[in-house]
């Protein structure tokens, strides 16, 4: 389907499904993450998207969580150090891998006679997502985002994700951004075990920020199963517009990721059915999750 139509689904709240994780995913099959394997391993990523179309994915996303300017940049102390220690281009890397992302999911649709499917782009913060602390001045940030958001949009991507956010304000700089650019803004905040979201902010200031933005979907995501309920109980009172969720499952084991027994399959698809009942539409899975997780939601909710 395309976003219209995807769009009119949503917003006459029937179940669409997100894919599940891709980092993790090529973890799991034996390759490190670290480097997004778009140019070392473009075969993996499209399988990977293949998995999850055949599994009955609505959308599926880029592999791109991470990957911007800024965080090239960030290695070096500044741009004098940038250049002298820094290989040659490497500021235009995530330009590159941001266009190779987007045509290996463009490939992966077309290779599976699904050439509606959407592809959402994976954006998250500036900083490390899990550190507000870190987050960037926001009177600042609004044309790294366009040029970051110019970039997707010109790959063809569909659908701006801003996933993993911490607060509101930066948020709001992406969403302006996306609407510059007249794509689709989705977003999904990260919360935490009071709630609340990992910045400190309650769900009632989510909700009054995301009602000046109005984002297409409103997300929970990126936590485990607990908190994703701890917070959709707090939000979904105060939302009237869709809600999305995907938890993450396993733990985070820098720099990479962490696989538990936690939450199978099917216990998963138990968290995905009780956020369905307190309102949540737009599910997926995040870290750890994989196209079997996504084709028990399909077997449930199709």
């Amino acid at each position: 389907m395309g976003y219209t139509e995807l769009k009119n689904r949503i917003d006459d709240r029937q179940v669409t499904l997100l894919d599940g994780g891709i980092g993790t995913e090529i973890l799991r099959r034996g390759y490190t993450w670290a480097s997004h394997q778009l140019k070392t391993e473009p075969e993996l990523n499209l399988e990977i998207h293949q998995d999850y179309i055949n599994a009955g994915a609505d959308v599926i996303t880029t592999n791109t969580f991470q990957l911007s300017k800024r965080s090239f940049r960030n290695h070096f102390a500044n741009d004098k150090h940038l250049a002298a220690m820094g290989a040659s281009g490497l500021l235009d890397r995530a330009g590159e891998l941001i266009h190779e992302s987007v045509a290996l999911a463009d490939k992966a649709r077309s290779s599976l006679g699904r050439s509606n499917t959407p592809i959402a782009a994976s954006i998250t913060t500036l900083e490390w997502c899990f550190r507000p602390d870190r987050n960037p001045d926001v009177e600042k940030i609004y044309d790294e985002y366009l040029e970051e958001l110019t970039d997707y949009a010109d790959a063809g991507a569909d659908i701006f994700l801003f996933e993993t956010f911490n607060s509101t304000s930066e948020a709001e700089v992406a969403i302006k951004a996306a609407k510059e650019l007249k794509k689709p803004a989705w977003v999904a905040f990260v919360p935490y075990q009071d709630g609340r979201l990992l910045g400190g902010q309650t769900m009632a200031e989510v909700v009054d920020a995301m009602a000046r933005n109005e984002p297409d979907v409103l997300f929970l995501n990126c936590a485990p199963p607990e908190h994703i309920t701890a917070g959709l109980e707090q939000l979904a009172p105060l939302w009237d517009k869709p809600l999305g969720v995907y938890a993450h499952v396993g733990k985070f084991n820098p720099p990479e990721w962490q696989f538990t027994d936690d939450y199978n399959a099917e216990e998963y698809l138990q968290e995905c059915k009780h956020w369905h009942d307190l309102g949540a539409t737009v599910i997926g899975g995040c870290c750890g999750t994989t196209p079997e997780y996504i084709k028990k939601l399909t077997e449930y909710f199709s």
